[in-house]
């Protein structure tokens, strides 16, 4: 991956979050991603806070009807073949999420890790 194509897949990935628009922010995931999440924790149950591709729809859902007011402000790191996305939420929490990246640009691997404190 170039970096022209991690920063075009940030700033995808940022304007499909912030528009609320499930299938956009589908077409970022491979069919087996793997995400952990704290708030995957917590809005599912699942206390590993681990979602596979068989949750990974439910689990945005819930979250945008979780939080009607979601926006995101971003920053973007890049690596290799993977790419750090450092964002700002609506309530000032701040997230960094790892994403691995596919040969094909998709996200295969998430690790999100959030801020204990407001930004």
């Amino acid at each position: 991956m170039t970096k022209d194509e991690a920063w075009k897949l940030a700033e995808h990935w940022i304007a499909a979050w912030n528009a609320h628009d499930l299938e956009l922010i589908m077409t970022h995931y491979e069919d087996a991603i793997e995400l952990t999440s704290p708030v995957a924790a917590q809005l599912l149950g699942t206390p590993a806070g681990k979602v596979n591709e068989r949750r990974l729809r439910a689990y945005f859902q819930r979250g945008l009807e979780a939080y009607p007011e979601l926006h995101f402000a971003l920053r973007t790191y890049l690596g290799v073949s993977s790419v750090v996305l450092l964002y700002t939420n609506q309530k000032g929490t701040r997230t960094a999420e790892f994403m691995d990246l596919s040969a094909i640009g998709k996200v295969a691997r998430v690790v999100a890790n959030y801020s204990a404190q407001p930004a």
